[in-house]
């Protein structure tokens, strides 16, 4: 493959760009069900109304920087502007750790699909061994022209929407939803797991609902991809608001639907929310006649939304690392890019590191790390946010965000953030700890010789700045 110093080519249309954060957003449908529900049972969809909300105001956040400073690398450029490097560097880092672990992920959740659908049992070796032909698959898509995953995404989001909705509507028309069957609505089946004052019914639930924020971080793909767009930059903010209002839309009436067709007891086993409760309801409502249904909601269901998450991510991860060598935040060589525009070191960095993390086998250890990543790194970009409007209240915003919409993402994020270390594991605490101590010692190494020989330089409203 030719090898080039080119940068990123502008070839992607609204609709795909559209598409990849739509993707991005739309979850493990009917495989993180059990997840889920496990956190805020009959009041699934609650949680995922209130989230919807709760997130817009980041999303503004991020639509009036990804207006205001259209380069790769979203919060990597915002809090290096609005703050200073080292703000850069460790949002970055933080919402890394939530991008790099979806691939690994997304594999684990089809490998466990096909034993559940096929009775197969894949031990550890053959699960590393497929699961890193999946991640090839990934990553040559990634290596090849953006427009082709671009459409690839649409295809898998679309048959993924409208599949959800088929099922939503035959849940409602199933003859066995009630909404009796949301008796005990503020359930959590981990109130024990929390302790003390935590381990009430409604503090459960709030911490539960926190942790739905992994279901909708992806919005920042939309800046991560800034310099591939074709269209104008004001139209950035119909991306992102875009993406977060449709999933939460179908995230909502997907799981009032499945909530509503089963007494609460019986879809989870009296709280036991094992993945793929989706299919569960199906067969409850249906019975086996359904099984040629349930086997196209693996599909559509699990397979598409898992593959539209993995190729959001893959493409949002593989753009901040290149966009970190390209602002000297790692060597040069991760800015280089084939003859196809696509960065060549970042994907094949995340290839090797997504295998690594297939290893790991623990799907919750994930979604739990995601969640706590994220909330950081979005708390960071809205302290941002505000130092920059008073900093330089005269640069020039395309797409303007309320000062009070900025606090508000800012006391948001963090509040999910202290209920999302409520009900970290002490595995997952292991796993974030020793993440962040790679990060640090690459920080120092900024710190002690890269930024000492060649500075940062971001591009800004008043031309080229070292920071």
């Amino acid at each position: 493959m030719e090898e080039k110093k080119g940068g990123l080519a502008k070839s992607m249309r609204l609709m795909y760009v559209y598409a990849m954060a739509t993707g991005a957003i739309f979850t493990f449908m009917c495989y993180w069900d059990g997840i889920f529900m496990s956190y805020t049972g009959p009041g699934t969809f609650l949680a995922f109304a209130l989230m919807t909300v709760a997130i817009l105001p980041t999303a503004f956040v991020y639509s009036e920087f990804s207006t205001m400073l259209p380069q790769a690398g979203s919060c990597l450029v915002f809090n290096t502007v609005g703050l200073n490097k080292h703000a850069g560097f460790w949002s970055a880092w933080l919402i890394m750790c939530a991008w790099i672990a979806v691939p690994a992920a997304g594999v684990l959740g089809i490998l466990e699909w096909i034993n559940f659908q096929f009775g197969t049992n894949f031990s550890a070796a053959q699960a590393t061994a497929i699961g890193s032909v999946m991640l090839c698959f990934w990553c040559a898509l990634s290596l090849y022209k953006n427009v082709v995953a671009g459409k690839i995404q649409s295809f898998m989001l679309i048959a993924g929407i409208c599949g959800i909705l088929v099922c939503s509507v035959m849940f409602f028309l199933s003859g066995h939803w009630s909404i009796e069957n949301f008796s005990n609505f503020f359930t959590s089946s981990n109130m024990q797991k929390y302790g003390g004052a935590f381990s009430s019914t409604g503090i459960a639930w709030m911490v539960g609902c926190a942790f739905m924020i992994t279901p909708y971080f992806g919005f920042e793909t939309v800046p991560a991809m800034v310099e591939e767009g074709t269209f104008p930059i004001t139209d950035q903010k119909k991306a992102i608001l875009g993406s977060v209002v449709t999933c939460g839309v179908i995230y909502v009436i997907f799981y009032f639907a499945m909530a509503g067709a089963m007494p609460w007891n019986e879809l989870t086993n009296s709280g036991d929310c094992h993945p793929f409760v989706t299919f569960d309801a199906l067969k409850y409502c249906f019975g086996d006649k359904i099984a040629w249904f349930v086997l196209i909601m693996g599909i559509v269901g699990i397979v598409f939304p898992i593959g539209t998450s993995v190729l959001g991510f893959w493409y949002s991860g593989v753009r901040m690392i290149y966009a970190m060598g390209k602002q000297n935040f790692l060597p040069k060589s991760f800015a280089v890019t084939n003859r196809f525009s696509q960065p060549i070191v970042p994907n094949i960095l995340i290839l090797v590191v997504s295998i690594g993390f297939i290893a790991m086998q623990e799907i919750r250890a994930f979604f739990d790390l995601m969640a706590f990543a994220c909330t950081l790194c979005y708390s960071l970009t809205s302290i941002s946010s505000l130092v920059l409007e008073s900093k330089h209240p005269e640069w020039p915003r395309p797409y303007k965000c309320l000062r009070i919409i900025k606090v508000l993402s800012l006391v948001i994020m963090l509040m999910f953030a202290f209920f999302t270390t409520i009900g970290i594991g002490r595995m997952t605490w292991y796993g974030f700890i020793g993440y962040m101590a790679v990060g640090a010692l690459l920080w120092l190494y900024m710190i002690l010789y890269k930024w000492r020989h060649q500075k940062v330089v971001m591009n800004t409203p008043e031309g080229q700045k070292e920071f």
